[in-house]
């Protein structure tokens, strides 16, 4: 039997191809295993990541459901949790398939190490691995086999030893049409005295020197929040020095035969080794894989025969939260202060981690004050009892008597809190609805506004115990982004994303973002975070949601989250001239939609055809210039997919529309076919006008004046009352929703909301408490219809280096000035 404890992407890449065709299907697929493995929250994709599986169809050599294999592979799935998941699908030919590869599967169980021996030792390599039956072997020596009955057998024998035996060496195991090599092992001939046999120096009587390794480090599997203990211990005259390695990269801060790593992460999996040396010798330890899961590996309950499963169970807290929601907005392009570039990149980068962390994510870009105003009081709305609230911020700002103020896009030259939002007056109003922790992310300027000599005196906040202020910069110190490969990011996000997933208390996770900040020389003496906090449990981003007290209101959040969050399906258009046209719909952010539109069938006799998007609502936002166009970076979206996306089979034309929350009325717009018959040269058109709906953020109607919500703390039950504000949009949202003989009697937002809250009971009767994990991700439609886009590359952004940020200049930093 093979080892079903190890890792997916352990599977040759053959396996791993036959596997991901299996899977691309529509019927029983990529899409159904994606659904099936939330059984284990770690393994839920992201919206983001189900764009990008769609997204691969568009690569002549793309592969979906080889892109979801991969990304379990990054999360440390297991072989065994794989199959459980394809029985759960009843996808026999994958069952069949992979139980058949495992089991035939080459696995090299004990590597050649390198060795350092004298003339006339005794040296033996030896490779062990385990697999099928029948297992041979063949050594090689650089290139050149050796041959003989030395060379085919799991051991390698060099006796005695000389100086033509130096060199390279490498073992291949073969099985049928199967074979895997090993490590190389580097044999190096030394001339030193009174040497042992296969090493540097064993004993070393009188002044001999010598290094020999007497304890190795061990390969081991941990938990997320576990200590990693690692040891390398050597004989050595002189004494040894040690150096550990990660992934071959030095730990500088680790320098002795002991490595201890406390709360281990994801970021800590991987290769471990140790090399030892003194004035006179050098070697290196065997090297130990290190794997980071959330949860142990523990005896098999699910597949058939004697292997290993996937364990649920994870150290935990006593804490969880009964939702998740964050509200994200990034300012960039004011109408008279300077334009900034990181928010875009910020918001987005921030929004696929929460996402990743089970938060419900409303992302915004450039807000006026009305509107900035209205997704306040509709953030508010989502928060309850027990609930994690999040906001983050980025763009200009200021700070004056304490108080901090976030800038719209459209404040005036000399603006005054009049023209702002106040932070200290959200965080009172999320204090009334009795949240479990209230998160305020800001990543903005903090210096003093001249023009504003206004005392804003806001009530006392309530001794909750259960704020974090994370500012991006000091008082009276500006905040700064860094411009790379036409993307930006803050300085803060740039550090921040590295650690946001950790499991550790969220002042812990950002007391360590302040001190890789602090590491970095470019923003040393400029700019450094600063972290206010009266948080006295240990709560976490990470942890759970649990919601079995009151399951009716939490689909009621679901859903009221989830009405601002929906896309228009798919559509298929079809013309008089015989043309078909796909009509597809992605979102960037909340309130930003790419539309597409892709040729599916055409008679033999048009020989060029396209479609193209006009006649747009004034209300939106669109650069006509980057209107129909053939990537989607051309189209003015630089977050969506990759920059070297390669050209699709079948080409497509991208249309951002930006400022959804302007949209006062259904999207209503113009398909217009552009086409030519084979034998005409003129250019033929054809129209036909499309109507949408309100896509996304746009029911919520955030450009309408909002009536503040009631002071009154609220409870779980204020989620299925009938006290909603009548300004609120959202019920004006689902009203627009409901069947004809509902709509007809609606004649107030309360009958509206009545409505939706007494179906959220219903559900939450009928299918018992259930988690919201599942209403966090809306459905997709045909190839785009997710809610976020893929995530950014590592290279776009400004890492947390440590000694290497040569390669970023000063001259190349802008702050956030608001003046």
């Amino acid at each position: 039997m093979g080892d079903w404890n190890m890792r997916v992407d352990t599977l040759s890449e053959e396996a791993l191809r036959r596997l991901a065709e299996m899977l691309d299907n529509t019927t029983c697929g990529w899409r159904q295993l994606a659904s099936v493995v939330t059984e284990q929250p770690r393994f839920r994709c992201s919206e983001s990541e189900l764009t990008s599986c769609s997204l691969q169809v568009l690569s002549p050599t793309g592969s979906p459901g080889r892109f979801l294999l991969a990304r379990l592979a990054d999360r440390s799935c297991t072989l065994a949790f794989l199959l459980h998941c394809l029985k759960r699908m009843n996808h026999q030919e994958a069952v069949q398939y992979l139980t058949t590869a495992v089991t035939e599967q080459i696995r090299i169980v004990v590597q050649p190490q390198s060795q350092e021996a004298s003339e006339g030792s005794r040296v033996v390599l030896t490779c062990k691995a385990s697999g099928p039956a029948g297992l041979s072997y063949q050594w090689f020596r650089g290139r050149e086999e050796i041959l003989g009955a030395s060379g085919s057998g799991p051991e390698l024998l060099l006796s005695p030893f000389s100086l033509v035996h130096q060199g390279s060496y490498t073992c291949r195991v073969n099985h049928g049409e199967n074979w895997i090599f090993s490590d190389w092992a580097h044999i190096r001939f030394i001339r030193s005295v009174n040497s042992s046999p296969g090493c540097s120096s064993s004993l070393f009587p009188g002044s001999a020197s010598g290094l020999r390794i007497v304890r190795q480090p061990q390969s081991q599997t941990a938990s997320e929040g576990d200590t990693l203990f690692l040891e390398c211990h050597a004989e050595a005259n002189p004494p040894a020095q040690f150096q550990w390695y990660h992934n071959n990269k030095p730990m500088p801060e680790h320098k002795t035969r002991s490595l201890r790593i406390p709360c281990v992460t994801t970021v800590h999996r991987g290769l471990y080794s140790c090399r030892v040396y003194n004035f006179y010798h050098e070697t290196w330890s065997d090297t130990a894989q290190v794997t980071i899961g959330p949860s142990s590996i523990t005896d098999a309950t699910w597949v058939d025969g004697p292997v290993a499963t996937y364990n649920p169970a994870r150290p935990k807290s006593s804490f969880y939260a009964t939702d998740k929601v964050a509200l994200m907005i990034g300012n960039m392009n004011y109408i008279y202060h300077t334009q900034l570039c990181a928010p875009m990149a910020d918001v987005h980068e921030l929004s696929n981690l929460l996402r990743q962390l089970d938060f419900k994510v409303v992302s915004l870009l450039d807000l006026n004050c009305q509107e900035m105003h209205s997704a306040v009081t509709e953030f508010l709305l989502l928060l309850d009892k027990g609930v994690y609230g999040l906001l983050y911020f980025a763009g200009h700002g200021y700070e004056n008597y304490g108080n901090s103020f976030m800038v719209p896009i459209d404040a005036p030259a000399s603006y005054t809190s009049e023209h702002c939002l106040c932070v200290q007056n959200v965080l009172q109003r999320m204090q009334e609805k009795e949240t479990g922790l209230n998160i305020l992310l800001l990543d903005m300027c903090r210096k003093r506004n001249l023009n504003d000599d206004i005392i804003l005196q806001q009530g006392p906040l309530k001794v909750t115990a259960n704020i974090v202020f994370g500012y991006a910069t000091c008082v009276d110190a500006e905040a700064y982004e860094v411009k790379r490969d036409g993307l930006s990011n803050g300085i803060f996000i740039s550090f921040l994303k590295q650690r946001l997933c950790e499991d550790e208390k969220i002042t812990v996770m950002l007391d360590k973002v302040a001190e890789d900040m602090g590491r970095c020389e470019i923003t040393r003496g400029r700019q450094a975070l600063e972290l206010r906090s009266n948080l006295s449990e240990r709560r976490s981003l990470t942890d759970r949601i649990h919601n079995s007290d009151c399951p009716a209101a939490s689909s009621a959040r679901n859903l009221q989250w989830g009405i601002a969050h929906d896309l228009p399906k798919s559509r298929n258009l079809l013309f008089d001239c015989g043309v078909k046209v796909q009509l597809g719909f992605a979102a960037e952010f909340s309130n930003i939609m790419i539309i597409y539109t892709r040729i599916l069938e055409k008679p033999r006799d048009v020989v060029s055809c396209s479609a193209q998007l006009t006649d747009f609502p004034e209300d939106l936002d669109i650069d006509l210039k980057k209107s129909n166009q053939e990537t989607l970076v051309e189209a003015g979206s630089l977050l969506l997919i990759k920059e070297n996306l390669p050209s699709p089979e079948v080409p497509s034309l991208y249309t951002r529309l930006r400022s959804l929350q302007r949209l006062k009325a259904e999207l209503t717009f113009t398909v217009c076919l552009h086409y030519c018959y084979s034998n005409m040269d003129e250019d033929i058109q054809e129209r036909q006008t499309v109507t949408v709906g309100k896509p996304l953020v746009s029911k919520l109607n955030l450009h309408e004046p909002r009536v503040p919500c009631c002071s009154s703390p609220p409870s779980s039950f204020d989620l299925l009352s009938l006290e909603v504000p009548e300004s609120s949009s959202f019920a004006e949202a689902l009203g627009s929703d409901l069947p004809a003989s509902e709509t007809s009697s609606t004649g107030s937002a309360s009958t509206t909301w009545s409505y939706y809250s007494q179906t959220a009971v219903d559900s939450a009767t009928a299918d018992g408490p259930t988690s919201s994990r599942r209403a966090n991700i809306p459905e997709e439609s045909e190839l785009f219809d997710c809610d976020a886009p893929k995530p950014l590359t590592a290279s776009t952004s400004l890492p947390p280096s440590h000694g290497k940020d040569t390669k970023y200049k000063f001259s190349n930093m802008y702050n956030f000035s608001s003046y």
